[in-house]
């Protein structure tokens, strides 16, 4: 009579199995390469209850509390013309341009 072992039945994973088993691995990759590439954070030029300010003759910029008028050598932004965010169109224009003691716009210096 031949000798009987008992041994492990090879392990089969049902195919279902792999398969979700690889688009989980394969979903994972994709977000950690892509580092969520659908989500954009976009930071406010002032925080609320202030409204942004440009310097006269110059460039910089400065927020001012909502109560109180700009400081001397400040102006509010044109209407229409105000940044709103870090690198929105306006805050990009304004890296050119300015305005003069009169309040109209020029090209910075």
């Amino acid at each position: 009579m031949p000798r009987r072992t008992n041994r492990p039945a090879p392990a089969v994973r049902p195919a279902g199995i792999r398969l979700a088993a690889a688009a989980l691995v394969s979903a994972a990759a994709a977000v950690a390469l892509t580092g969520c590439a659908g989500f954009e954070y976009r930071e406010d030029i002032c925080s609320s209850g202030e409204y942004p300010v440009l310097s006269v003759g110059g460039t910089g910029s400065a927020c001012v509390s909502d109560k109180e008028m700009p400081p001397a050598g400040f102006a509010r932004y044109p209407e229409g013309k105000v940044p709103q965010q870090v690198d929105d169109k306006w805050d990009v224009y304004w890296d050119t341009h300015t305005l003069d003691k009169d309040g109209t716009i020029i090209e910075a210096p």
